[in-house]
């Protein structure tokens, strides 16, 4: 992500922009220490390597795309609404 911040300080494309700042949400939510929690201890794990997998996935896609500058606006708009979150996030805090 900081990598992305820098590559991409300050921009200006709104599509881009919001695809930087899906990646930010898409990185926390893989972060999120609920996920080890159920693995360390043992409940629903399937769910949680599923979720973790699946944020890393989604930022990783949005990451190869906004290098190539060739983002799917449709991909961008449906992981959008599958958790919504962190509205205000700027993926500038990552500079």
């Amino acid at each position: 992500m900081v990598e992305l911040a820098h590559l991409f300080p300050n921009e200006k494309n709104k599509l881009k922009k919001n695809a930087l700042n899906q990646c930010a949400r898409e990185l926390l939510l893989a972060q999120s220490s609920d996920w080890l929690f159920i693995i360390t201890n043992g409940t629903m794990v399937d769910y949680a390597k599923k979720r973790i997998k699946d944020h890393i996935g989604r930022f990783t896609k949005l990451y190869y795309q906004l290098k190539g500058n060739n983002i799917d606006e449709e991909f961008l708009k449906d992981i959008s609404k599958k958790d919504k979150i962190f509205d205000d996030i700027d993926y500038m805090i990552y500079y």
